[in-house]
């Protein structure tokens, strides 16, 4: 990370090394913000399942929520588990992200729920959303529809999250069409590095021709075992095929992640002390100084 970005390399003799294979960067407090909005979107995006992405839309969220920003995690995948995740029952909501895209009448603040963590709020999803894919086919400007829903309330956030189902279909399309950014959750395992390339092509379609602001804020290493020489490998072939864009923190496999999602609350309130909360707060802390997020 450059000096530019306002973040300093600890300066040893032979500086320490990250997991990255890069020496370790000491990211600055993020700045207090005099006013919020309009909001950076970005969309968390892998057509993988399994690799983190829910995880790491509420933690990351939490984390910048805790730094004073306000947040919207939008909750994109018609299985819930983002709404799920921060204690709602996606079950029981009659108005949800579904009713925003499909009914123009539905006012979009509406359908967002305030959460009991300070500064963050969800706009929820159930499996309605599934109906969405097929229904929006037959739609003007249908990769458009998010962000016509989102510019309504962009004022009111700092940084608005995309918590995207894993496909590259059309609701995908919509979070790529209204995002400012794009984090690539990414599991340390090799089959994981398969789907990448599909992903980053699918994204270059998207700048070309529906969002050209469009731009990959980095690639985040998940479910890392420093133990193993298989996560040590693929990080390193990662750095390799994505250089800067790998992002220098890294997120360690650790079981108090699932314990929070049970607890329905993001590690940072259910373990704050915990390595794995500190993790994603110096992810927050790396997005703001790369520009990232305001």
């Amino acid at each position: 990370m450059s000096s530019e970005q306002g973040s300093t390399t600890l300066q040893n003799a032979t500086p320490e090394l990250g997991p990255t294979g890069r020496p370790v960067t000491l990211f600055p407090e993020p700045a207090v913000l005099d006013s919020h909005g309009p909001a950076r979107i970005i969309a968390m995006v892998n057509q993988k399942g399994g690799v983190g992405k829910t995880t790491s839309t509420i933690n990351l969220g939490a984390a910048l929520a805790e730094a004073g920003r306000r947040v919207l995690l939008v909750d994109f995948d018609p299985q819930g588990a983002l709404s799920a995740g921060l204690g709602t029952n996606p079950h029981e909501l009659d108005v949800t992200v579904y009713n925003v895209l499909m009914d123009r009448k539905v006012d979009i603040r509406d359908a967002i729920h305030t959460t009991a963590f300070e500064n963050v709020d969800l706009l929820p999803a159930n499996i309605d959303l599934s109906a969405a894919e097929v229904q929006l086919v037959n739609e003007v400007a249908r990769e458009q529809v998010l962000d016509r829903a989102l510019r309504k309330v962009s004022d009111d956030y700092d940084v608005i999250l995309i918590d995207c189902q894993p496909s590259l279909g059309l609701l995908t399309v919509n979070a790529l069409t209204a995002a400012h950014g794009v984090i690539i959750p990414l599991i340390c395992e090799f089959f994981a590095l398969r789907a990448v390339a599909l992903l980053v092509e699918t994204i270059e379609k998207v700048q070309d021709r529906l969002n050209p602001r469009l731009q990959v804020d980095g690639v985040l290493a998940t479910m890392y075992d420093a133990r193993t020489l298989h996560s040590r490998e693929v990080i390193a072939r990662l750095v390799e095929a994505f250089g800067e864009k790998v992002f220098e923190t890294v997120i360690k496999r650790t079981i108090k992640f699932a314990d929070a999602t049970v607890a329905a609350e993001p590690i940072t309130t259910y373990a704050g002390n915990h390595p794995g909360a500190d993790a994603y707060r110096r992810l927050a802390k790396e997005l703001i100084a790369r520009g990232g997020a305001p």
